[in-house]
C-alpha cells in the first residue's frame, strides 16, 4: 500500500507548510550564498590580479589564459569522486573540507613564481573547489521539496552577480597595498581573498545540517513532515527511474542535460570575461567600464529570482529553461549586430546575462527530478564537471573569433548559436521526462500532509 504522503495528491502548500519551508531556506541558503560568493570571487580574482601580477612574473597574456584556464580541468576531474565523497561522509564535513582546502591553496597562489607554478596552482584550485557546485544541488535535494527548489537554487546562485558587482571593486582596491610588508599588491588580493574561505569552512561544522531528521532548530512534528515529503519524492523518482551510480552514467538525459550546461556556461563565463572589453570597445574608460558592466547582473539578480518562482509555481520546467536560453540568444545576437550604438548593446547585453542567469535558477531543479540516491550524486557532478569545459572554451573561443575577424559581432552571434542549441536539447528531456511521469513536468513526489499540532 502507498505511504499517505505517496498517495496524496499533489497540490499547493498550506500557509504553515510555506512557513517551515521560508524557515528551512533562510537558515541554510543564506550561508551557502555567502559561501558561493566567495567561491566565485576567488575563481575570477585572477582577472583582477593579473594587471599587475602578469608583469611582475613575466606571464605572456597567452600563458595566463592557459593557465588559468586549468582551473577547469582540475575541477573537471574531481567533480564526481567528491560528489560521491559528500554523499558518503555528509554535506557538513565535506562541504567544510572543500571549502578550507580551497582557501589554502588561493592564498598560496600569491607566491608563485611564473607560469608554470601559476598553472600547477589553478589546476590544484579547481580540485580543491571541484563539489562544491554540485554538492549544494545534491544537499539541496535533503532539504527542499522539487517544488521549490528553484527558488532555493536561485537565491543560492545570487553569489554570481553579487560577485560581479562588488568583487571587482574589492579586487581592484586591494591592488593599493602594493609595498606592504614586501609584498606586492596582487598577493596581498590573492591572501586576503582565499582566508575567508578557510574560515567559512570551520563556521560550516556548526552551520549545517545534514538532513532534517537532525535539525535540532526544527520542531519534531516540523521534521516528520519534512522528512516524509523528501523520502516520498526519493521513492517515487527511484520507481521511476533507479537510483544508482551506473544508470546515471547511462542515463541519456544527464548526458543531454551535461550538454546542455556545456552550452550554457559557453555563454556565461564567455560573456562575462569578455564582456568589459566589449564595454571599454565603446570607448568608456576603467572607471565607467567598471560600474556599466554591474548593470546587466543587477537585472539579472532580480529577473532570476522572479523567473525561478513563476517557475516553482508554473507548468512544464523545462519550457522556462529554454525561453531564458533563447533570450539570451537573441540578446547576444542584437548585440552582435548593434556593435556601433552603446545604448543598444548595453541593453542587449543585459538581456543576455538575464536569459543565462535565469537557465541557471531554473535548470538544476530538472535532473534532480529523475536523480536520486548515488544516481544524483554521480550524475549532478558529471553535469557541472562537463559543463564547466565550456568555462575554457567559451573565453577562448570568443578570443580566437574576435582576433580573426577584429569585432565582437561574429564571436557574439557564435555563442549564441551554442545557446539555441542549449534550448533545444532541454526541451527534448522535458519532453521526454513527461511522457514517462504522465504528469506536467515529470515532477516527482506528493506531498504529505502536515502533521496535526503545528
Amino acid at each position: 500500500m502507498a505511504s499517505p504522503a505517496a498517495a496524496s495528491v499533489q497540490q499547493g502548500f498550506t500557509p504553515e507548510e510555506e512557513k517551515i519551508l521560508s524557515k528551512v531556506l533562510w537558515r541554510i541558503v543564506p550561508f551557502l550564498l555567502l559561501c558561493y560568493f566567495v567561491a566565485y570571487l576567488d575563481r575570477v580574482n585572477v582577472g583582477i590580479a593579473s594587471l599587475t601580477m602578469n608583469h611582475d612574473l613575466g606571464i605572456s597574456p597567452s600563458q595566463f589564459g592557459w593557465s588559468a584556464g586549468l582551473f577547469f580541468f582540475g575541477y573537471f576531474l574531481a567533480e564526481v569522486p567528491s560528489n560521491l565523497a559528500l554523499q558518503a561522509i555528509g554535506a557538513r564535513k565535506w562541504i567544510a573540507r572543500i571549502l578550507i582546502t580551497w582557501g589554502l591553496i588561493s592564498a598560496v597562489t600569491a607566491f608563485v613564481v611564473g607560469p608554470a607554478s601559476f598553472g600547477a596552482m589553478r589546476f590544484l584550485l579547481g580540485l580543491g573547489e571541484a563539489g562544491f557546485t554540485p554538492g549544494v544541488f545534491l544537499y539541496f535535494t535533503y532539504w527542499f521539496p522539487a517544488r521549490v527548489r528553484g527558488t532555493a537554487t536561485a537565491a543560492f546562485l545570487l553569489g554570481i552577480p553579487i560577485a560581479n558587482i562588488i568583487g571587482a571593486p574589492i579586487s581592484s582596491s586591494l591592488l593599493t597595498l602594493d609595498g606592504l610588508g614586501g609584498l606586492h599588491g596582487w598577493q596581498w588580493l590573492l591572501i586576503l581573498e582565499g582566508l575567508p574561505a578557510t574560515l567559512l569552512g570551520f563556521v560550516c561544522l556548526f552551520a549545517l545540517t545534514d538532513k532534517p531528521e537532525q535539525a535540532g532548530w526544527l520542531s519534531p512534528a516540523e521534521r516528520t513532515w519534512l522528512a516524509g515529503v523528501l523520502a516520498s519524492e526519493r521513492e517515487a523518482i527511484a520507481a521511476r527511474h533507479s537510483s544508482r551510480l551506473k544508470d546515471a552514467f547511462l542515463n541519456w538525459r544527464v548526458l543531454v542535460c551535461a550538454a546542455v550546461n556545456f552550452c550554457a556556461i559557453i555563454g556565461s563565463v564567455g560573456l562575462g570575461l569578455w564582456m568589459p572589453q566589449i564595454i571599454k570597445g565603446f570607448g568608456f574608460g576603467v572607471v565607467a567600464v567598471g560600474f556599466i558592466a554591474a548593470i546587466p547582473y543587477v537585472c539579472g539578480a532580480v529577473t532570476m529570482m522572479l523567473w525561478a518562482r513563476l517557475s516553482d509555481r508554473g507548468g512544464e520546467r523545462s519550457w522556462f529553461v529554454a525561453s531564458a536560453l533563447l533570450v539570451g540568444a537573441v540578446s547576444l545576437i542584437v548585440c552582435g549586430y548593434a556593435t556601433s550604438s552603446a545604448p543598444v548593446s548595453v541593453v542587449a547585453l543585459c538581456g543576455a546575462v538575464i536569459g543565462i542567469m535565469c537557465y541557471q535558477s531554473t535548470f538544476w531543479p530538472i535532473p534532480s527530478s529523475f536523480l536520486t540516491g548515488s544516481a544524483a550524486a554521480g550524475g549532478l557532478a558529471m553535469i557541472v564537471s562537463i559543463g564547466n569545459l565550456g568555462g575554457f572554451v567559451g573565453p577562448y573561443l570568443i578570443g580566437v573569433i574576435k582576433q580573426s575577424t577584429g569585432s565582437f559581432s561574429w564571436a557574439l552571434i557564435s555563442v549564441a548559436g551554442f545557446l539555441a542549441l542549449a534550448a533545444i536539447l532541454i526541451r527534448l528531456v522535458g519532453a521526454s521526462l513527461q511522457r514517462q511521469a504522465g504528469t506536467v513536468g515529470g515532477r516527482a513526489g506528493a506531498i504529505a500532509p502536515l502533521p496535526k499540532g503545528i
